[in-house]
């Protein structure tokens, strides 16, 4: 395959070292604090986004159908309200959904005079190399005039590169409720660091997974294939990899709750028995308990008017929203102003 258009963002750091000892030192923080935690950057290795991408095909799932009922019948819509600019994915995987934007766009590109060659391009930004080359082989078969550069790193390695040096306008979207992982402190950061990779008129484009009964909640996250089980528990096998760790998938079992407090659903890895795990890059070793817990995700639902609030402090100003006929996702358009 052609690697032209896929640049690795970490190897632009003066040492790569640093990443990983930076990777490490967060879990290192989760693993002694009381309750344990770990980040969900970590379920992104190449096995976990192809379970990731399983999980969004479940039948209990419904963010990912419904999200891609809204593009489906709205890509049009944004794409005549922004007008042709460059496509910025945060977190693209396989791009599936993206498909109803970029045909969009298509559209208006093909609608301006030749002399505008890049009236049609796509960033799109995963952690995942193995899933973003087959996405980028793929996206260069289906659209030909189709200019594409695929950045494999982490949000904030992706924000930082793009910075305000663009000389047309931009869209950045993040789909599929990810915003949902990140506590209001950590959201409110990455809102503010999307902001600045925008000039005055860009466009964010946001979706967010709306509140809705628990039975519906629960069951998106504990699948009756256990599925998402099996993806949770990979963050184990990729620290195992990372930091050349022991951990043993089999002592450890999968839970997803949802909170009705802080409306939020709380995904865990519930050790089954005491033991001690080592990993030995981070000269780390942990002890668990019978019954003791890591918080490896949690997945916040949202209301509407909170959003826009959260977003307008941000510099980001709401131009239109669109949901489903049962309010259970929604897309948020915003700008700088």
């Amino acid at each position: 395959m052609t690697v032209k258009h896929l640049k690795i963002l970490h190897q632009h750091n003066a040492d790569i070292h640093q990443t990983f000892e930076k990777d490490g030192h967060d879990v290192v923080q989760g693993l002694v604090a009381t309750p344990k935690t770990l980040p969900p950057k970590y379920f992104y290795d190449d096995r976990g986004s192809e379970l990731f991408e399983q999980i969004c095909e479940l039948p209990e799932y419904y963010p990912t159908r419904t999200e891609a009922w809204i593009l489906n019948k709205y890509a049009d819509e944004i794409a005549d309200i922004t007008g042709s600019c460059e496509l910025v994915e945060l977190g693209s995987g396989s791009s599936t959904k993206t498909h109803y934007l970029l045909n969009a766009y298509q559209k208006v590109a093909n609608s301006l005079t030749k002399s505008t060659p890049d009236a049609f391009s796509y960033i799109p930004i995963d952690v995942s190399g193995g899933i973003l080359k087959t996405t980028v082989l793929h996206l260069q078969k289906k659209y030909p005039d189709l200019i594409l550069e695929g950045l494999i790193g982490t949000y904030d390695e992706a924000l930082l590169y793009l910075g305000k040096n663009h000389s047309r306008s931009r869209m950045i979207f993040f789909l599929g409720s990810s915003i949902g992982n990140f506590n209001e402190s950590e959201s409110n950061k990455f809102l503010n660091k999307v902001s600045h990779a925008l000039t005055q008129g860009d466009y964010f484009l946001l979706g967010i997974d709306l509140q809705k009964p628990k039975d519906i909640l629960e069951a998106a996250y504990n699948d009756a294939q256990q599925v998402t089980a099996a993806f949770n528990l990979n963050m184990l096998a990729h620290l195992n990899w990372r930091f050349q760790g022991n951990f043993d998938l089999n002592l450890f079992k999968h839970q997803a709750i949802y909170n009705e407090i802080d409306h939020q659903i709380e995904m865990y890895l519930h050790a089954q028995v005491e033991h001690q795990v080592s990993l030995d890059i981070l000269d780390l070793k942990v002890q668990f308990q019978a019954g003791e817990s890591i918080l490896t995700e949690i997945s916040r639902k949202f209301d509407l008017a909170k959003v826009q609030s959260q977003l307008r402090s941000q510099g980001l100003e709401t131009v239109k929203i669109w949901t489903d006929p049962q309010k259970w996702f929604g897309l948020v358009l915003c700008q700088v102003l």
